[in-house]
């Protein structure tokens, strides 16, 4: 099938999320529909995934794509242009520094080997004197902290950093294909997991939202993989968790 032209909408739309490095759910359904209006072309505001799909279609001999993400946050959908051609922590090279890029490298190690997917500020720190490049100040390492999150390709949260969503879409394949003894797929929607929780009896692990979303139509909470007694406290669960009564004869 000979694919939809790109008009100018679509190419306002490309521009504009290109600029912006990554874009939530709701502001990208403002953009489609503002491109829409003001190129006069055809809008509905449920195809934005097929707006984007043309636009991939002229991406794909560029080796780019635009694509969707979940925020581990708040499981709020993300969408940010990728380029396919480079996958390693190296696309990052036109803009850091040899050893900001090797900051940012041992930083990954110790988001993804970590049990809760966070990085503490005075973990990172402590990489300062062990970096192989040269030698950083921590108040040099401070300040690249700050870029890597003004950036977003980090995130922080009351001195703990973790993988900035950009990075987790960006990343993705690279995450998973270098560290295949720490890195899982969420076992609900299938895509990469720095943030999980983890099923003691079979390993499975799954997204903070998507366990949310998964026990919130459960009766009592079960491991969809192992069906044994999830164990981890089940995020903005304010509910008690009621087990069967035993029936007891006296």
């Amino acid at each position: 099938a000979v694919a939809a032209p790109m008009t100018d909408a679509h190419r306002r739309f490309l521009q504009v999320l290109m600029s912006k490095g990554i874009t939530e759910g709701s502001e990208a359904r403002k953009l489609h529909h503002h491109c829409c209006e003001t190129d006069k072309v055809y809008y509905a505001h449920d195809k934005l995934d097929d707006f984007i799909n043309t636009i991939n279609r002229h991406l794909q001999p560029l080796f780019m794509q635009i694509r969707k993400g979940m925020s581990e946050e708040d499981g709020r959908a993300h969408y940010a242009v990728v380029n396919l051609a480079e996958t390693e922590v190296t696309k990052m090279a036109s803009d850091y520094t040899e050893i900001e890029l090797e900051l940012f490298r041992k930083t990954m190690d110790l988001i993804i080997l970590s049990e809760n997917g966070f990085a503490s500020s005075t973990d990172i720190l402590n990489l300062a004197d062990k970096l192989q490049t040269k030698k950083m100040r921590k108040k040099e390492v401070e300040q690249v902290l700050k870029v890597f999150v003004d950036d977003k390709w980090l995130s922080e949260k009351n001195g703990e950093y973790t993988l900035h969503t950009r990075c987790i879409i960006e990343m993705e394949q690279y995450i998973l294909s270098n560290y295949q003894d720490a890195a899982m797929k969420c076992n609900i929607c299938h895509s990469l997991a720095v943030q999980s929780q983890v099923c003691e009896s079979c390993g499975i692990g799954m997204h903070l939202p998507c366990v949310r979303k998964y026990f919130k139509a459960q009766t009592e909470p079960r491991c969809p993989q192992c069906n044994e007694f999830w164990s981890c406290d089940i995020p903005g669960n304010k509910k008690p968790i009621f087990f069967k009564k035993l029936s007891v004869i006296i």
